[in-house]
């Protein structure tokens, strides 16, 4: 089986980032699989910065960790994982693994067939805020009118790729969390093969994101991107 980069963008994540990707590693290490773990810490103002690099100390080999100066860039933060990769199936993950785990070993197999893979918490099951759950209804139905697009996760987290599908795409993509959206939809255009599979997420944690920023975001992003896509 080919190795496997696991991407997660951090934002003041001191409380769990250490944790977390110990219990990560050691689940990536039962798969007996060759993996990395890329963290990119994107603008963070307590101690993730400092407590990933002794991540990258201690598993040199396995683990990378990084900062860009610019809060809530998770795009770009994707980005330069992206490039900084060394293999060639990716999987997005959030730094909290509020998605189940098992969605890693499916994802990974689902690869050898698909270009992309997505993850979906409608399709499966998830226990999230409702305001969150209303919203994200919304969004996907909005994408489905504009863009023709008929997948029902949009998430960063729970999403797989390969690099050498996505690698050019990946490098025009926005700053903010619409860069999903994009990637989806020019594997669409290319008529790329992709797979969605339910994935189990328990969530209540409060969003790094400011809600009403991140919902105004995203809409203005889809509509923007939609312009330029289908008016243009």
């Amino acid at each position: 089986m080919d190795g496997l980069s696991i991407i997660i963008p951090v934002y003041n994540e001191e409380k769990i980032i250490a944790k977390n990707t110990e219990k990560l590693y050691s689940f990536l290490k039962n798969l007996g699989v060759k993996f990395e773990i890329i963290i990119v810490d994107n603008g963070s103002t307590d101690e993730t910065t400092k407590k990933g690099k002794i991540l990258h100390e201690k598993y040199s080999d396995s683990i990378k960790f990084f900062r860009i100066n610019r809060k809530g860039a998770v795009g770009w933060a994707f980005r330069d994982a992206v490039i900084a990769a060394r293999y060639d199936k990716i999987i997005s993950a959030d730094m909290d693994l509020s998605v189940d785990l098992s969605f890693i070993p499916k994802c990974l197999e689902l690869l050898d067939y698909y270009n992309i893979v997505i993850g979906s918490k409608r399709v499966g099951s998830q226990r999230r805020h409702l305001y969150r759950r209303f919203a994200s209804a919304i969004f996907i139905f909005m994408t489905r009118i504009f863009l023709g697009l008929g997948f029902s996760d949009y998430s960063m987290a729970a999403k797989g790729y390969k690099k050498k599908d996505i690698i050019e795409d990946v490098k025009k993509v926005d700053k903010g969390s619409s860069y999903v959206i994009e990637l989806i939809y020019s594997a669409k255009k290319k008529g790329l093969n992709m797979k969605q599979i339910p994935v189990h997420c328990h969530d209540r944690r409060k969003s790094k994101f400011d809600f009403i920023d991140e919902v105004l975001y995203r809409f203005r992003s889809l509509l923007t991107f939609w312009f330029r896509e289908r008016i243009i």
